[in-house]
C-alpha cells in the first residue's frame, strides 16, 4: 500500500493496449484519474512485450490512490520498489506510468507539458529521419527528395554496412563504406546532413576507430553505437582516435551509466531514449549531467506519436537539445501526430498535455504483430552481435 498524499484527483486505474508501430508491436498505457481525467504513454518494446500488461497490472497496485500531480514521487516509489536496480523491461514502464502522470498534470492545469518544465527556450524541434538501412544511391535519393519536398527533412540516418559484417573481411566492409558515403555526398545538396549508426554490431573498438576513418572525408552528422556500449573506458578510447563525432546512449539506462560515459569523455553526443531511461523525470536528469560536460542530447526515438511527443516537449525545454530522431509510421489510434515542417516539429502551445488526441475506438480490438530480433550466425557458426 502507498503511503503519498492523496489530497488531490487520485490515481484510479492503468489499462494497456495491444497495438502496433508500423510492423513493431507496441503496448499503449492510459492512466485514468478518479475525476476521470486521462494521460497516455507508449511502452518501448524490448522484446518480451506481453510481459507489460502483467508489469503493468503489478504497479497498478502501488500507485493506486496516490496524488497523479506527483509524478516524480511516483517515479522514485517505483524506482525503489525493486530491491536491485531496475532493468530493461522495468524501466520501460516506469517510463510510460511517468509519461501518462505528465500528460494528466499538464491536461488539469490546462497548458503543454513543456511549460511545466520552464517553458519553451525553442520554437520548434529539429528532426532527422530514420532510414536505418544502406540502399543504393538512386534510390537512396529518391527517398530522401521524397522527406525533403514533404516534410522539409535534410538530415537523415542511415546503417553503415552494405555487407555482411560478420561474413567479410572487415577492411572491405570499412573501404565499401567510405565509397558509398562519397557518392552519397556527390549526390545531394552539400548542406545535407547523414549520420551512421552500427546498432553495436562490433565489440572490437579497433574496427569502431577503422569505421570513423572510412567516413571522416565526408564529415558524418556522426557515427552512433559502433562497439557495444558495456564497456566504458573503450568508448573513451575510440573517441580519442575517431576524427567524426561519436554518439550513444540508446543503450543506456540511468543517469549513474550516463556519468559513467560522461567522465570517460566516450561521446561528443548522447542519445538517451525516454521510453527506456525511467521516463521524462529521469531524461530530464541526464540532459542535465550532459550540459555539465559540454555535451548535447539527441533523443533515440524510433518510436510512435506518443513517445515523439515525449520528446517534442523534452525538447522543448532542454537547452543542450541538438536532434531529434524520426521514424515516419502512420498508426491507426492517433491521427494528429507530429509531422515535420520544414524538418522540424512545431509546438502546440494551445493543445495541453502532450498536444494530441487517442482515437480509443481504435483500440477495441487488439492490433498486434509478433515481431523478434533475428541473431546472426557466422561462418563457424558462433553468433554474433546485431
Amino acid at each position: 500500500m502507498n503511503t503519498g498524499m492523496t489530497t488531490g484527483r487520485k490515481i484510479d486505474r492503468l489499462t494497456t493496449y495491444l497495438q502496433r508501430v508500423g510492423n513493431r508491436p507496441r503496448v499503449l498505457l492510459r492512466i485514468t484519474t478518479d475525476d476521470g481525467i486521462d494521460g497516455w504513454a507508449e511502452i518501448y518494446n524490448h522484446g518480451p512485450d506481453l510481459a507489460y500488461p502483467a508489469i503493468i497490472e503489478y504497479i497498478a497496485d502501488q500507485v493506486a490512490g496516490i496524488d497523479a500531480s506527483r509524478v516524480a514521487y511516483v517515479n522514485q516509489l517505483l524506482h525503489q520498489s525493486a530491491r536491485f536496480p531496475q532493468g530493461a523491461l522495468g524501466l520501460a514502464a516506469i517510463a510510460a506510468v511517468d509519461h501518462a502522470l505528465w500528460d494528466i498534470a499538464a491536461k488539469s492545469l490546462g497548458v503543454p507539458v513543456y511549460q511545466l518544465l520552464g517553458g519553451a527556450v525553442r520554437d520548434r524541434v529539429r528532426v532527422y529521419a530514420g532510414l536505418y538501412d544502406a540502399p543504393d544511391v538512386p534510390e537512396l535519393r529518391d527517398r530522401t527528395a521524397a522527406l525533403h519536398e514533404n516534410h522539409g527533412v535534410d538530415a537523415f540516418k542511415l546503417s553503415p554496412f552494405r555487407r555482411d559484417l560478420h561474413r567479410s573481411r572487415f577492411g572491405l566492409v570499412a573501404r565499401e563504406l567510405g565509397d558509398w558515403f562519397g557518392e552519397i555526398r556527390a549526390g545531394h545538396p552539400e548542406e545535407w546532413e547523414f549520420a551512421f549508426d552500427a546498432h553495436g554490431c562490433l565489440w572490437e573498438p579497433r574496427q569502431a576507430v577503422d569505421l570513423a576513418a572510412a567516413l571522416a572525408p565526408n564529415e558524418p552528422m556522426f557515427l552512433e553505437e559502433p562497439i557495444r556500449p558495456e564497456y566504458l573506458p573503450a568508448w573513451g578510447r575510440i573517441r580519442a582516435e575517431m576524427t567524426v563525432p561519436l554518439a550513444t546512449g540508446e543503450s543506456l539506462y540511468s543517469p549513474n551509466e550516463f556519468l559513467g560515459l560522461l567522465n570517460v569523455q566516450g561521446a561528443d553526443i548522447i542519445q538517451p531514449d525516454i521510453a527506456v531511461v525511467g521516463g521524462l523525470t529521469q531524461m530530464r536528469k541526464i540532459a542535465t549531467l550532459a550540459e555539465a560536460h559540454d555535451v548535447p542530447v539527441a533523443p533515440h526515438n524510433p518510436l510512435g506519436p506518443l513517445a515523439t511527443a515525449a520528446n517534442v516537449h523534452f525538447a522543448a525545454a532542454t537547452w543542450n537539445f541538438s536532434i531529434l530522431e524520426y521514424k515516419p509510421d502512420d498508426v491507426a489510434w492517433c491521427h494528429d501526430p507530429y509531422v515535420p515542417v520544414d524538418g522540424h516539429l512545431e509546438l502546440r502551445p494551445d493543445r495541453p498535455g502532450w498536444g494530441i488526441e487517442i482515437d480509443e475506438s481504435a483500440l477495441a480490438h487488439d492490433d498486434w504483430v509478433h515481431w523478434e530480433r533475428k541473431v546472426p550466425v557466422r561462418k563457424d557458426g558462433s553468433t554474433a552481435w546485431m
